[in-house]
């Protein structure tokens, strides 16, 4: 009798739990199931005690990477790893899941799971991401959510647009997102990269050849331009055509046609014209390199891309991006970077931008072997480069958004020079709330 009421007081603080829990005996038979794991899964606890846990909580781990077994094998306890079950119904829910080894009042062993339901997070997660998602974009800094706003509109007509901006910004994506816009979103999109090509190649890899042209042109070849039809065609990085290579496109932009290699035929260009540069166009028209005609022609409408350096906010959410990325591309499933990790990248400067910032994650990706990225995981000049004193690390339980916040201040306080009122009255903050955040930060 006194067992039974000891056994109905632990069910009853059980089931006031939030989290699902459900306990196993050694051969991994469920001895009890609470009202939080009915609910999480669809399986009621008569139907779970005395069923294996791996037929109740069908989890993508259970067959072939069991935590709870391997927690009751070696002793050594799991806290908070993210898996998928599947419910009754035959839904996929994500879940955060620790084990402990448990033993009966007979000191028989057994083992523990509690978890917790990520649906609801998943989705507020997916909500954020898509309020700052465009076509494959994400951003959430102001310059190019202003780009956002205007994209469908430079799609819906026909002009020459040139995006400028460092290398690694994301340019080939911008243009790609233009396209999948447009009207011609069915057609072709080809992407040449103008500065990988000597004049004579590049010439004939835009404008094609007939048979006879030069030695070895034995049958006739198409240019971008021609297999592009109806289309659009990407000239990136345009700054770096020669000037007689400059003549030739100009008239494509002008008359919409061409003169394959060897031929005295002109071809109809029917494309839509999108330009790419990493330089200064306007520039090197000034200094005689890159024709004017050209230019005005090309630049139409403009689209200038930040660097990465001047956009911090979005750095969490790219990194977000590409661990998701990774973890599908690799198969493991790391949670994140901690976060000192992402202290240094925040501290970073990134010359390689996006691509740079990709570049480091999946460099992590190769050297972690848990679930989350460290500084050790990080390419060495990078942590090195971040100058990171045992002060200067964040907190575990700073959010993203609180990383943010902190490099940015760090970031105003550096460019100027250390004084708190330019940098309260930068931010529009008062003295008072900046010196306090500050001290949250451990911002000297």
């Amino acid at each position: 009798m006194k067992s039974q009421k000891k056994k109905s007081k632990t069910e009853i603080i059980l089931d006031s739990v939030a989290d699902g829990v459900f306990t196993v005996d050694k051969n991994r038979n469920i001895t009890s199931f609470n009202r939080a794991a009915e609910k999480i899964t669809g399986v009621s606890r008569q139907q779970a005690i005395g069923q294996k846990c791996f037929d109740v909580f069908r989890a993508d781990i259970c067959q072939s990477d069991c935590a709870l077994k391997k927690t009751m094998a070696d002793g050594i306890p799991l806290v908070d790893q993210r898996i998928n079950i599947l419910d009754s119904d035959g839904q996929v829910k994500p879940v955060s899941i620790s084990t402990a080894v448990l033993q009966d009042e007979k000191g028989e062993g057994g083992g523990v799971e509690t978890f917790r339901d990520l649906s609801v997070v998943e989705q507020l997660r997916r909500e954020i991401r898509s309020q700052y998602n465009f076509q494959d974009i994400i951003s959430k800094n102001d310059e190019i959510q202003r780009i956002f706003a205007i994209m469908p509109d430079i799609a819906a007509s026909d002009a020459t647009v040139l995006i400028t901006g460092p290398s690694g910004t994301g340019k080939e994506l911008f243009a790609r997102a233009i396209h999948n816009l447009s009207q011609k979103k069915d057609k072709k999109f080809l992407a040449v990269n103008c500065g990988a090509l000597p004049d004579t190649l590049l010439e004939s890899e835009l404008f094609g050849y007939v048979k006879g042209a030069f030695t070895g042109a034995d049958h006739d070849k198409p240019g971008r331009f021609q297999l592009a039809r109806s289309g659009t065609i990407l000239l990136d990085e345009i700054g770096d055509i020669s000037s007689a290579l400059q003549v030739k496109l100009l008239r494509v932009l002008q008359e919409n046609e061409f003169e394959p290699l060897g031929s005295a035929r002109s071809v109809k260009a029917d494309v839509r014209i999108i330009a790419a540069t990493n330089r200064n166009l306007r520039e090197q028209v000034g200094r005689g390199i890159f024709r004017e005609d050209l230019f005005y022609r090309l630049n139409v409408i403009k689209i200038d891309l930040p660097p990465l350096a001047r956009r911090r906010e979005d750095i969490p959410l790219l990194v977000d991006h590409f661990v998701s990325r990774f973890n599908a591309r690799t198969g493991k499933n790391i949670k994140g970077l901690s976060p000192e990790a992402m202290s240094c990248l925040m501290r970073h400067d990134f010359p390689g931008n996006i691509r740079e910032l990709e570049n480091i994650i999946e460099h992590g990706f190769v050297l972690c072997r848990g679930d989350m990225i460290t500084p050790a995981h990080l390419p060495l000049e990078l942590v090195k480069a971040a100058g990171m004193e045992k002060n200067d690390i964040t907190f575990v339980h700073d959010s993203p958004l609180a990383l943010t916040e902190a490099a940015l201040i760090r970031q105003t306080l550096e460019k100027n020079k250390g004084s708190r009122t330019k940098t309260a009255a930068e931010l529009k903050i008062h003295k008072t709330t900046l010196w306090r955040k500050m001290k949250k930060y451990h911002i000297r």
